[in-house]
């Protein structure tokens, strides 16, 4: 288990939804305040709060803004890389969870529970480490 991903789960035992544990366990690394991720990231948790989009999946999206984004308010111009990016990392939760949905995901309609939040949090947290490490063959 990673430092990251033991980061996340631990986040997640002290309370933090599963959007706040992921973004969280990046938030060091990518230059950002961990209590502005976690408040910026707190209604993404229980999938929006809907049993919707899964927050890990949410929090990946937030990792990747705060690793794209050129932050030029005038010109915008990192909008098409951040949305393949995730595009990217969505197909690869997809394909291991057979979901992006966090009802399906705990199977509430179904009774058949695809993934633990634990599972979709270590999840999100190695595809995201995988897309952060640097191009070894540049």
């Amino acid at each position: 288990m990673t430092d990251e991903v033991r980061k996340a789960l631990e986040n997640h035992k002290k309370g933090y939804n599963c959007a706040q544990a992921v973004a969280c366990a990046f938030s060091e690394q990518l230059g950002m305040d961990e209590k502005e991720v976690f408040k910026l990231m707190e209604p993404f948790g229980f999938g929006m709060g809907t049993m919707g989009t899964c927050g890990a999946v949410s929090a990946m999206a937030a990792v990747v803004g705060m690793n794209v984004s050129d932050g030029n308010l005038e010109v915008p111009t990192t909008k098409r890389k951040s949305y393949q990016d995730m595009k990217a990392l969505t197909e690869k939760f997809l394909e291991k969870n057979s979901s992006v949905i966090c009802r399906e995901i705990k199977g509430v309609d179904t009774g058949k529970v695809l993934r633990s939040c634990d599972g979709c949090i270590a999840d999100a947290v190695e595809f995201l480490q995988e897309y952060l490490k640097p191009d070894e063959e540049a």
